[in-house]
């Protein structure tokens, strides 16, 4: 697979903004629609990933956006992933994130593309700020009510405390033969997003994964390795691990639960992407958390952190 080398920075136009249209009937198109029905052009590909991942931009009736397109020629065979592809894992996750309300997960489609079918999800723009457990500027307010806009997200530090406003997830080998302690905020998103990772049963939520964007919106990326019919949630987002589960949570798991029933769309939706059997677990997953109303813990018998954890 050929594809030009450059690769262009992360810091282009955000999922939330598209240009702006010429006529009324253009400013219905959604940007999963743009992602679907516009024609993909690659500009670059990004090197350091595990499989083929191309940077390109989407462009339909005066309609153009930067994304990433996944094709499924790329990818590299899973021995515990026997069925279905990355790329139809990926648009699942979408679904489910979609069927949360929270939003989560980047617009993305499955579509033919250059190299052949794959994944297409729009780019979205990262926004930095400095920020950290011993910094003032937007931190958390540290019962996982509130959002850090710019702040980070994950960070290391001194001790065997958090300090107010963080999570601790567990202990880092930093080099010398130094540990430090790993934590992430106490944010909403943040909360959102592990639950999220615990219905999909994500087995690789990394630190890079964490894309935080313009105007507080937090997304997340990279959802081949889920829906695993076996448990496999490996994340660094432990820090709720056995609380109990916010309210508003629990109403959402429920009306998700409505949602996968048989013979409801969502279910015939996720029927083209993940097989029957994964399809039944993620129902169980789901009724697993309703019953016991708390995070999940990790099961003890793998490790819980996906390595490199970033």
């Amino acid at each position: 697979m050929s594809a030009p080398e450059r690769i262009p920075p992360r810091s282009l136009t955000p999922p939330t903004r598209l240009p702006t249209p010429s006529t009324e009937a253009s400013r219905l198109l959604s940007p999963a629609e743009l992602l679907a029905l516009g024609e993909l052009t690659v500009r670059g590909r990004v090197r350091e990933a595990s499989n083929a991942v191309l940077y390109c931009t989407v462009e339909y009736e005066g309609h153009s956006a930067p994304c990433v397109y996944k094709p499924v020629a790329g990818e590299r065979p899973l021995w515990d992933f026997p069925d279905g592809t990355l790329a139809q894992r990926e648009v699942a996750a979408y679904e489910i994130s979609e069927a949360t309300g929270w939003g989560l997960v980047p617009p993305t489609v499955l579509r033919d593309g250059p190299y052949g079918q794959g994944m297409c999800q729009l780019w979205v723009e990262v926004e930095t700020a400095d920020g950290g457990p011993d910094g003032a500027d937007g931190g958390p307010d540290g019962d996982g009510s509130e959002e850090t806009g710019g702040a980070e997200l994950l960070a290391l530090v001194e001790g065997d405390e958090p300090g107010p406003g963080w999570k601790a997830v567990g202990y880092a080998e930093v080099g010398e033969g130094r540990t430090a302690l790993l934590v992430h905020a106490d944010d909403v998103r943040l909360r959102r997003l592990a639950v999220l990772d615990a219905v999909i049963n994500n087995g690789d939520r990394k630190g890079g994964h964490l894309l935080p964007a313009a105007g507080g919106r937090l997304y997340a990326i990279d959802h081949g390795v889920t829906f695993n019919a076996d448990d496999k949630l490996r994340t660094l987002l432990w820090g709720w691990a056995g609380e109990p589960l916010p309210e508003d949570v629990l109403e959402v798991l429920r009306r998700l639960a409505g949602e996968l029933a048989d013979g409801g769309p969502l279910s015939a939706r996720l029927a083209e992407l993940i097989t029957g059997a994964e399809i039944e677990a993620l129902r169980a997953r789901v009724a697993a958390l309703l019953r016991t109303g708390r995070h999940p813990e990790p099961s003890g018998q793998w490790p819980a952190i996906p390595w490199p954890p970033v």
